[in-house]
């Protein structure tokens, strides 16, 4: 069994180790040490490179007790999904809960393709992916949404919500193509004067 032995310039050693029946087979190093957090992959022919794993990653819940919108920020430009979830989540009006996509130029307010129901009447929205077509006073939701990437910066978005004050399924789909890479979302309402006054929201991200 051959071997390669690095010894340290002080003490210690690295070792690679053929197998007993090795074969032929030449493993080609990356020209580059790569970025943090990424892996060494194989082309299937013996050349190797760094590329980005597959993370997930739980962002820090948020307090909606307060405030008429909640932004998450610093998502990273290799994420391909995120999904934003509600527990037990209120305003103190009756606007429609909402959330919009943003880049480093800010949040986008526009451009909002979809449908959003609740056993009723369905309604399209154009402002941003629309939590029901209707938010009754006290309204208390849970669940969550997901948005995925499409490529070429647009998002596609489903939902299904619950209400736990109520028995009302909101649920509902959609696309928005951003100017940018996304990097932020924010939760806010159709009129924007609303206030959040309970619950908890949190995201979660891959790529």
């Amino acid at each position: 069994m051959s071997k390669l032995r690095l010894t340290g310039s002080t003490s210690g050693f690295t070792e690679l180790t053929a197998p007993a029946v090795a074969g032929s087979n030449t493993l080609t190093l990356p020209t580059s040490n790569g970025t943090a957090d990424q892996a060494l992959i194989t082309n299937g022919s013996g050349t190797l490179s760094f590329a980005n794993r597959v993370q997930m990653v739980q962002g820090t819940a948020v307090a909606s007790t307060s405030g008429t919108s909640i932004d998450f920020t610093g998502i990273p430009s290799y994420v391909k999904r995120i999904t934003v979830m509600f527990d037990g989540v209120s305003t103190n009006g009756t606007s429609i809960v909402l959330i919009r996509l943003g880049t480093s130029s800010g949040v986008e307010a526009t451009g909002y393709k979809g449908t959003t129901g609740d056993g009723g009447t369905p309604d399209l929205y154009s402002t941003g992916f629309s939590s029901s077509p209707g938010f009754p006073a006290a309204s208390i939701v849970n669940g969550q949404f997901v948005i995925s990437s499409f490529g070429s910066n647009t998002w596609a978005e489903s939902h299904l919500l619950g209400r736990s004050d109520s028995v009302q399924i909101m649920f509902g789909g959609g696309i928005k193509t951003l100017s940018g890479t996304l990097d932020r979302i924010r939760i806010t309402t159709v009129n924007g004067t609303d206030t959040f006054d309970a619950g908890t929201i949190n995201i979660m991200y891959e790529g």
